[in-house]
């Protein structure tokens, strides 16, 4: 990382989970969009999920996202994750070792969290045999039940059913349990609570192959967002924008949490607990989000305001700008057991104030409550091998194939 005046010089980013939504969701994302927007807000590499329909649970379907995906003078590399279960159904093991043969880095099935600890130690196992990590959305979805958002005063106050702490937690115990039972790798991924942080500092002193993430959302924003804040999490509270109550757009999952929670994931970033953070960029059609919180689809379209918002916490003294950088680079890259992609870097200005519209996105998903927002920090430049981008538009063509 080199860093002259107002301008930061870094490799470039590595998103560890992001939905692109194609096959089957083109009207929220595509390949292409997604994979545009992702090169704009300075991540070179971005891993897209199984959350597909179908979902990618066969060596045709995640070649077929190799083909599908756009070159690198379009915008970032894709690759693909393949879903654990067949259909994402939780019943029965996907071919693990030929999806992995295909090209699929990971294995995750996501929002729909395996619960069948049997299969899942099955999985695992599986994954070691293959030379590749499982991406687990620990969520126990018996206590999760209706939640909407974080069950604590908030939700009381506005009359929500919440989604307790117990229930990323537990998940994240059972699924510690199972890496230290296996010595299969387990990466899980955005981790919310302040619980979840130190059960994982705690397995990795005892030596459990257990990794994390933690989003840029969930970061900055809590769960008073819901209520209508609009105060990043390093800001007085009473004070700033304010945005409407019950906006759908701050509704995702894991929920937005406390600021104590907040304040541990920091804690966890800055002392190595947390090895990456990745968006979980979920972008949706505005038919999914444009309706009454408790009916709007889950998800923050977050690739293009990433740096933004952990630039935020940085100058708030929650991290050093080293540690969030790695957590963006050389972080990833462990977390999937690939080495740092060499050529490819972005460069950042941090002095650069810019307001969040919807046409500011490359992405199809707009949803994001940072809409009229005024932020600091943006991607200048990106480069892909030989591919640059400079504010998103491209200004030299690749000459290197993926």
């Amino acid at each position: 990382m080199k860093l002259e005046g107002r301008y930061i010089e870094a490799p470039g980013f590595i998103d560890l989970h992001a939905h692109l939504r194609e096959p089957g969701f083109e009207e929220s994302e595509t390949l292409a969009t997604g994979a545009h927007a992702a090169l704009h807000g300075g991540f070179t590499t971005v891993c897209a999920m199984p959350n597909t329909d179908p979902a990618i649970d066969t060596a045709a379907l995640v070649k077929e996202v190799y083909a599908r995906a756009p070159g690198w003078a379009e915008g970032a590399r894709v690759w693909p994750i393949a879903s654990i279960t067949r259909g994402r159904k939780g019943k029965e093991l996907a071919d693990l070792v030929e999806l992995a043969q295909a090209g699929a880095v990971a294995f995750s099935d996501d929002g729909s969290p395996v619960d069948d600890a049997r299969l899942f130690r099955s999985a695992l196992e599986y994954a070691r045999s293959a030379g590749r990590v499982v991406i687990e959305h620990p969520q126990d979805l018996a206590l999760s039940a209706k939640g909407v958002m974080h069950e604590g005063s908030v939700s009381a106050r506005l009359g929500l059913p919440g989604m307790p702490a117990a229930a990323e937690e537990t998940a994240v115990a059972r699924d510690i349990a199972l890496a230290r039972m296996t010595g299969a790798r387990v990466h899980l991924t955005h981790l919310s609570t302040s619980g979840s942080i130190d059960l994982v500092r705690r397995a990795k002193a005892d030596g459990v192959s257990v990794t994390c993430d933690v989003t840029p959302h969930h970061l900055a924003m809590t769960d008073e967002w819901v209520a209508g804040s609009r105060a990043f999490a390093w800001e007085v509270q009473d004070e700033g924008l304010r945005g409407v109550p019950y906006d759908s757009s701050t509704k995702v999952n894991p929920p937005l949490r406390t600021r104590a929670d907040v304040r541990a994931l920091w804690a966890g970033l800055a002392d190595g607990t947390v090895d990456a953070i990745a968006t979980d960029h979920a972008p949706h059609a505005s038919t999914k989000k444009d309706v009454e919180f408790d009916q709007a689809a889950f998800g923050i379209s977050g690739l293009e305001t990433a740096v933004p918002l952990i630039l935020g916490g940085v100058r708030a003294g929650w991290a050093s700008l080293p540690t969030a950088i790695a957590a963006l680079t050389t972080g990833p890259a462990r977390v999937l057991g690939v080495d740092p992609l060499e050529g490819d870097h972005v460069v950042i200005d941090q002095e650069a104030e810019w307001v969040v519209t919807p046409e500011s996105f490359f992405s199809l998903g707009k949803n994001t409550p940072l809409m009229g927002r005024s932020l600091i920090g943006k991607v200048d430049i990106a480069v892909i091998g030989s591919t640059k981008r400079r504010g998103g538009q491209r200004v030299a063509k690749a000459i290197a194939g993926r």
